[in-house]
């Protein structure tokens, strides 16, 4: 009867031991909390402001370009050859720099969208850490890396709910 008891003691301790030791595991997508920050939508908006400014100037650039192409075309004739070198060069660097505009926008944009969007990230991040750690949760995935996952793991509506901001319809909570 004494083993019986020492066996039972020792499988339930183990059994104990092994639910102590269990890890929560919860997921989310980064993507999908930063879609509902209300902070997005006004980077939104400034990004799409900051880009208009930068197609405008580069509109500008190559107005300018073209009127002094035609500027020369129409003096041309009264230029000495020397005076048209000069100015053919003035306006091949031009043309040059107008050629590398798309290039000077696109890393101006990148640069201001991850100025604009780096604060939004880290307030995601720093949420979804705070959430991880009310709940005890060991491991926090990324939604898109999991292929089955239970709803009640998905920790959007926690983390929705901690930055006082609804889930819109079109995001569904949980690994469907």
């Amino acid at each position: 009867m004494k083993k019986v008891l020492i066996a039972l003691s020792i499988v339930f301790l183990t059994v104990s031991g092994f639910e102590a030791n269990a890890q929560k595991i919860g997921y989310i997508s980064v993507n999908e909390v930063i879609m509902i920050m209300p902070e997005t939508a006004k980077a939104q908006a400034q990004l799409e402001e900051f880009r208009n400014a930068l197609i405008q100037s580069a509109n500008d650039k190559e107005t300018a370009f073209n009127a002094s192409v035609e500027k020369f075309l129409a003096d041309s004739l009264k230029m000495t050859e020397a005076q048209k070198t000069v100015k053919r060069q003035d306006l091949m660097k031009l043309q040059q720099e107008l050629s590398q505009e798309d290039q000077r926008m696109q890393d101006q944009f990148q640069k201001k969208q991850q100025e604009v969007i780096a604060p939004i990230q880290a307030k995601a991040l720093t949420t979804i850490q705070a959430i991880a750690k009310e709940g005890n949760y060991t491991y926090v995935l990324e939604k898109e890396a999991m292929i089955v996952a239970p709803n009640a793991d998905d920790l959007l509506p926690l983390v929705a709910k901690k930055l006082s901001v609804t889930i819109p319809a079109t995001i569904q909570v949980g690994k469907q």
